[in-house]
């Protein structure tokens, strides 16, 4: 606010200086003072009106309205993020983009990687071993006669996962598994529930400090002009 105390206090400081001066000098008395008085009474009004906004006068129906309001604004706070923003057309739209230019939605290596191989080959095992040649197998040495296929085994059938995912035809397959308007729901609705958790935190206080900070830097302008544009009608006054 230091900036806009310093443009409002100029401003009303050269409209007063521009009535003493009427005042004091005999040359265009009337005149200098209409422009004095039209200045000053500009741009204090601009400034009350400003002042109203954030704070609360008494006696002055309306003033306070930002922090007054301050539900009315969340609710146009979540309105704009998520239906200018955060949109199921515009979410579903990302998706699809990413996955035209080669972006993996979904990266099912880490799902590889973390499969437990040993326990793959220990159900291969179990199943040979309950099969028909479990008796013959038996006879050779049982489930230790195949551990030397354990480690030619478990490489191969990582080798073939990894390459099997890599192909085109998986890809397609999971490409059309995937429902781009679905995930877009899905993001859409946790999106929500993350802005209302923050809205519910915010405070009139919090929510007139946004708004400040957001247009703070012009309203001191509106200061300026009221008194320039006051200055300009008593000008006017003053050689009607």
């Amino acid at each position: 606010m230091k900036k806009l105390f310093n443009k409002s206090t100029v401003t009303n400081l050269i409209a007063l200086l521009i009535i003493v001066t009427g005042y004091l000098c005999p040359i265009y008395a009337d005149l200098t003072k209409a422009i004095g008085f039209f200045a000053f009474s500009g741009a204090i009004t601009n400034w009350l009106a400003i002042h109203m906004l954030f704070e609360k006068v008494p006696f002055l129906y309306g003033s306070g309205i930002v922090p007054a309001r301050f539900e009315e604004f969340k609710t146009s706070i979540k309105a704009l993020m998520m239906e200018q923003f955060f949109t199921v057309e515009n979410i579903e739209h990302f998706i699809e983009k990413q996955e035209q230019e080669g972006g993996k939605v979904l990266n099912i290596a880490p799902l590889l990687d973390a499969v437990d191989y040993d326990k793959v080959y220990e159900g291969l095992v179990s199943s040979i071993m309950g099969s028909s040649f479990g008796g013959m197998l038996m006879m050779m040495g049982g489930e230790e006669a195949l551990l030397p296929l354990k480690e030619p085994f478990v490489g191969k059938m990582r080798n073939t996962l990894h390459d099997m995912v890599e192909s085109d035809r998986f890809k397609h397959a999971l490409q059309q598994g995937l429902n781009a308007h679905k995930i877009g729901e899905n993001l859409t609705g946790k999106i929500e529930d993350v802005i209302d958790k923050r809205l519910s935190e915010l405070t009139p206080q919090m929510v007139k400090e946004i708004v400040q900070s957001i247009i703070k830097t012009h309203l001191g302008w509106l200061v300026v002009w009221g008194g320039v544009f006051g200055g300009m009608l008593g000008a006017v006054f003053g050689f009607a």
